[in-house]
């Protein structure tokens, strides 16, 4: 269950659990810096260790090409994912 830039992912654990935000890099086997364009801004990402977070298994293609094309992603598109993700998982009511 390796994660890769552009998902979307809930921590398990810290002052953020429970929380969206989306993988922006990894940094080896153990480590993702995810941002979510608010509080936690492209610029200044969040280091977690993968174990605390839990893939929603949605995976935002626009983040992933921005990072791919240009290195980075604007914080309205990582606001713009999580939004998607968050209606995607109250119409399966969790």
């Amino acid at each position: 269950a390796s994660l890769s830039p552009g998902d979307i992912v809930r921590s398990r654990r810290g002052k953020d659990e429970g929380q969206l935000s989306v993988v922006i890099a990894l940094e080896g086997e153990r480590f993702a810096l995810v941002a979510d364009g608010d509080k936690r801004r492209f610029d200044r990402p969040k280091r977690k260790n993968v174990l605390h977070l839990q893939s929603t298994g949605i995976h935002s293609e626009e983040v992933a090409n921005s990072l791919r094309e240009t290195g980075r992603v604007t914080n309205a598109k990582l606001r713009f994912a999580i939004g998607k993700a968050e209606a995607h998982a109250e119409e399966k009511g969790e």
